[in-house]
């Protein structure tokens, strides 16, 4: 029997560190990698978005993130799907801040049980790579199966379909 497969994904739109700059974007980096990584894998898509929304300004949300991170901070969701029951492969997608994943990934991850899941993480990161977030994945789930992950740099994401692909091959 295939596995059913979710991809959970934290992203942000707007002005964001972009080969050594500042750029507005319409669509965020870990958004595009997930949507890339449907496209390969025809799994179920969520979205983990925040009530309170984050400042367009990319310096403004790096002060908003750390205060988050620093609080140890679970931010609300606008909503949580009903169940991941049915779901045996969750891939988890999110931009690296403060050396970690955002913290509404961590409240996400602590609304469910994750008994013999797998979480696959993918990680968008303008050089900090996946930082401490796939050890911290592995302290919020520790029932779950995690596997060591990948990381994209953000500005490369729109060129790297072959990239995704080739990561995506070893997991199916």
């Amino acid at each position: 029997m295939k596995s059913k497969v979710l991809i959970a994904y934290y992203s942000r739109r707007g002005e964001n560190y972009y080969k050594g700059r500042l750029q507005m974007i319409e669509e965020g980096n870990t958004e595009y990698v997930a949507k890339v990584i449907q496209e390969f894998t025809n799994a179920d898509l969520y979205e983990i978005d925040t009530i309170q929304r984050y400042p367009s300004g990319y310096t403004e949300t790096t002060r908003v993130a750390k205060v988050e991170f620093q609080k140890n901070a679970r931010p609300e969701l606008k909503q949580l799907p009903d169940s991941i029951d049915d779901y045996d492969i969750i891939y988890l997608g999110y931009p690296n801040w403060w050396n970690t994943m955002p913290m509404a990934c961590f409240t996400f991850l602590e609304a469910f049980d994750f008994t013999h899941k797998t979480i696959i993480p993918f990680c968008t990161h303008e050089g900090s790579g996946l930082g401490n977030s796939v050890r911290d994945i592995r302290n919020a789930c520790p029932s779950a199966k995690v596997l060591e992950g990948f990381a994209l740099t953000g500005s490369a994401v729109r060129s790297s379909h072959d990239v995704i692909e080739t990561w995506l091959n070893q997991h199916t």
